[in-house]
């Protein structure tokens, strides 16, 4: 069994500045999660309060809240705190209802794999 040393200490303190403010929380899968910090641990699971999760399609976006959540630290590629008095995204983007967002998603991925599709469908022309 290995103890931690004044060094570990120092790893485990970096998320306590961030305790009790608004955070972007960007997940391996690409989901973005806003919520404050209200605890962590050294795997750098964390628990955020008033969590949602930011969906932007083009320039709508929906804010889907999901209450208190905790999010496996492997699951994190990237941590940052947002300004409370700054506006977060850019004025030309659009707020929209769940409905709508999912419906751009779909519109999306479809457009995607349409695409995906056209290509394997052109490769025996083979153009190299």
């Amino acid at each position: 069994m290995s103890w931690a040393g004044p060094d570990d200490v120092l790893l485990s303190t970096s998320l306590a500045s961030y305790l009790d403010k608004k955070l972007l929380v960007l997940l391996r899968d690409g989901r973005k999660l806003l919520g404050l910090l209200c605890s962590f641990d050294q795997f750098a699971n964390v628990v955020l309060q008033d969590a949602c999760e930011r969906v932007i399609v083009g320039d709508l976006y929906c804010d889907i809240p999901l209450g208190l959540y905790v999010i496996r630290g492997e699951n994190v590629v990237l941590i940052g705190e947002l300004e409370l008095d700054k506006e977060e995204l850019p004025p030309h983007m659009t707020r929209v209802s769940v409905v709508e967002i999912k419906r751009a998603q779909k519109a999306e991925r479809d457009a995607t794999d349409l695409k995906g599709t056209m290509r394997k469908r052109m490769e025996f022309l083979d153009f190299d």
